[in-house]
């Protein structure tokens, strides 16, 4: 009876009924798509860590996150723990596994990458000439070669020795990472050298006046000038490179290029220097820049 009503409504030409509600606009969707907040996540762990989060850590960031509705308050409070928490992770801790990944950041700005056991065997090649020299009675050379060995050993610890603000801060990790035997490789002679550490230091090169002061000590350890400081071989001229104040704003710089892909602006260059402050809390700087929507992907 049904089914031939039916039929007689669509052969007579009949229509359906159509029903409207009155005051009952469908409202507008103004939120973030969640696709976007895991992509967020996603990107915050590489960057911050070096990994992808697991399921559980991805599930609970996102509806935290979103009940929260995204606020810089809940993204601050991730990212705190994801960059500085005590709670383990994969064989250490989330601050650890975040000091992991900036020596490895760190290791690729100034060694192109290399990695603890490349460094590790050209430490060894030293340790073992200096034992030769030791055998030959060749005392200059042992030392030579103990103190290369030294260098290098000095940029594996930083790894250790970096999370505990004791021994090895930012700065004496970026000073220990540009004298080794290994930069020294990839920037063979005085010329490459100089370009090469105001490039990694200050994210610039350096200008004639600067090169010109430069280049006598670093090519024959004459005594002279740079930047106010007295300098007359390669560790004081990395002193007088790492105790300018331009270190600091050139660590802002380098933290925008690998973050964002970009330059800061002279303002962003002064929010990023007051986030590192005196105690150079690298940590606070990634924060900044990631709890952004520029950063996040929400704009």
């Amino acid at each position: 009876m049904v089914f031939a009503g039916l039929a007689v409504a669509l052969l007579t030409g009949c229509k359906p009924e159509v029903f409207t509600f009155e005051d009952n606009p469908i409202p507008g969707y103004t939120g973030i798509p969640t696709v976007l907040v895991d992509n967020y996540v996603n990107r915050a762990y590489i960057d911050g860590i070096g990994r992808e989060p697991t399921d559980v850590e991805m599930t609970e960031a996102v509806t935290a996150l979103e009940a929260a509705g995204l606020s810089a308050d809940a993204r601050r409070t991730m990212l705190d723990s994801l960059l500085r928490g005590g709670a383990p992770t994969m064989g250490t801790t989330f601050r650890g596994a975040f000091y992991d990944k900036v020596y490895s950041d760190l290791k690729a700005r100034f060694i192109d990458g290399a990695s603890d056991a490349i460094i590790q065997q050209r430490r060894g090649n030293f340790l073992f000439f200096a034992y030769n020299d030791s055998l030959g009675g060749n005392l200059l050379g042992y030392a030579l070669n103990m103190e290369r060995a030294e260098r290098l050993e000095k940029v594996l610890n930083i790894r250790v020795e970096l999370p505990l603000d004791t021994v090895c801060d930012l700065r004496e990790a970026t000073w220990r990472l540009a004298y080794n035997a290994v930069y020294d490789e990839i920037n063979m002679n005085s010329f490459n050298f100089i370009n090469a550490t105001f490039d990694d230091f200050f994210q610039r090169y350096p200008t004639q006046a600067e090169f010109d002061a430069a280049y006598p000590v670093i090519e024959s350890n004459l005594a002279g000038s740079l930047m106010g400081q007295a300098i007359s071989d390669k560790p004081s001229y990395l002193d007088a490179l790492t105790a300018n104040g331009e270190w600091a704003e050139g660590t802002v710089r380098w933290v925008y290029r690998t973050l964002l892909s970009r330059e800061p602006s002279d303002a962003e260059v002064l929010d990023g220097l007051a986030a590192l402050g005196a105690d150079l809390d690298l940590s606070e700087v990634y924060i900044t820049l990631m709890e952004t929507d520029e950063y996040a992907g929400f704009n």
